[in-house]
């Protein structure tokens, strides 16, 4: 997923924040750089200084002359901006970018230092994207705003990488072993005179189903839980015949 991402700096204005840039991918795990028609010679020594360890990025990076040739293999495109502009295109907050596809090609689109992006620009977004700051001092560095939208993008991508590794590799307990786990756990505790207060009986029970239910259980944990449920059980039994 992380192959899948690009990040498109169109007509970037100083070395300096084309280096940082490139550091700040490579920080969280991407390696596509785009570059549209940026002002300076690429690369130069100060892109390669400030990209410190990040040289592999910037020797990679694709130059293009315009903003339509940088989308060819994009899918869909986040615009960055700090004002709504196009209201016919929707706007996607920072924390709502854990709902795009990341199993598609999706493209980050940042505009240049002095001006930013023009409304034309933007009309090539599927989305755009406005990071959260100060209201009365909105303008963040470029660098600065790539580094906040990696950092989340990445939080959100390595924890549906570890949830579609988990759902490869464990077995999740069916409703039948869940409901036999949650009768045997019932049956203990009705032992221990648990549910005293017979009318609120059915809403404990409710509760307890919605606990284990609403819990994506592996088959392993089910019989653990059963264990400890079981050796409550025989430990209270011996404390009642002592």
């Amino acid at each position: 997923m992380f192959n899948n991402i690009s990040f498109i700096l169109h007509k970037p204005q100083l070395s300096e924040n084309i280096g940082a840039c490139a550091r700040a991918i490579k920080n969280f795990n991407f390696n596509k750089l785009l570059l549209v028609n940026p002002k300076p010679i690429f690369p130069n020594d100060k892109i390669l200084a400030t990209s410190v360890g990040a040289k592999d990025i910037i020797k990679n990076a694709k130059i293009f002359s315009n903003l339509e040739q940088s989308l060819n293999k994009i899918d869909i495109l986040i615009a960055t901006s700090v004002r709504f502009r196009n209201k016919n295109i929707k706007h996607i907050s920072l924390y709502d970018l854990d709902k795009i596809d990341f199993s598609k090609k999706i493209g980050f689109l940042f505009g240049s230092e002095a001006s930013g992006l023009s409304n034309n620009e933007v009309s090539y977004a599927d989305y755009t994207l406005q990071i959260p700051s100060n209201k009365k001092f909105k303008s963040l560095n470029l660098s600065h705003s790539l580094i906040i939208i990696a950092q989340v993008v990445s939080g959100f991508i390595s924890i549906k990488k570890a949830k579609f590794k988990k759902s490869k590799k464990i077995k999740h307990a069916t409703k039948k072993q869940i409901k036999n786990m949650l009768d045997f756990c019932i049956k203990n505790l009705e032992k221990r005179n648990f549910f005293k207060h017979h009318e609120k009986k059915p809403i404990m029970l409710e509760n307890l189903r919605s606990i284990f239910y609403k819990t994506e259980l592996s088959e392993k944990e089910t019989r653990i839980l059963s264990s400890v449920f079981a050796s409550l059980t025989k430990k209270v039994d011996w404390q009642n015949n002592s």
